[in-house]
């Protein structure tokens, strides 16, 4: 798992508000974390999500599975690392890992599968995200 190399990675630390009664983040956090991550990947690379929706184009997760391997606590950080892979067709998938810092434990392990509609609503993968592809499995 240390060894994974990742085409992006980015660094965030837990908030208070982020944690249960357990004093751990709430799984539904993790979906967050993840989204911020994918969102900000795709900035950087040029995918303007505001560009896109007044193209009519739509970027939708279709699937999300997480694996969870490791609570984080309030101040923890953390790394999330990702890898964008062509699925099929007409859907990608990101492959995201959610490490401790600093040892670089895994707390979660999550494949997220997404799809682009066109502005008829039906599945289009516009040449901008296709370029960034990794081939698939």
């Amino acid at each position: 798992m240390n060894q994974q190399t990742y085409a992006f990675t980015l660094e965030m630390e837990v908030r208070d508000y982020e944690c249960d009664m357990q004093g751990i983040v709430n799984n539904s956090v993790y979906q967050n974390y993840l989204e911020h991550a994918r969102h900000v990947y795709l900035k950087t690379v040029g995918i303007d999500f505001k560009e896109f929706t007044e193209r009519g184009i739509n970027l939708v997760v279709v699937r999300a599975e997480l694996d969870y391997k490791l609570p984080l606590q309030s101040g923890d950080r953390f790394r999330v690392g990702l890898n964008m892979v062509r699925q099929s067709p007409l859907r990608f998938a990101f492959y995201q890992d959610i490490l401790r810092l600093p040892d670089m434990k895994p707390a979660v392990k999550a494949r997220i599968i997404g799809t682009a509609l066109n502005g008829r609503g039906r599945p289009e993968i516009p040449a901008e995200l296709e370029a960034l592809m990794q081939p698939g499995e």
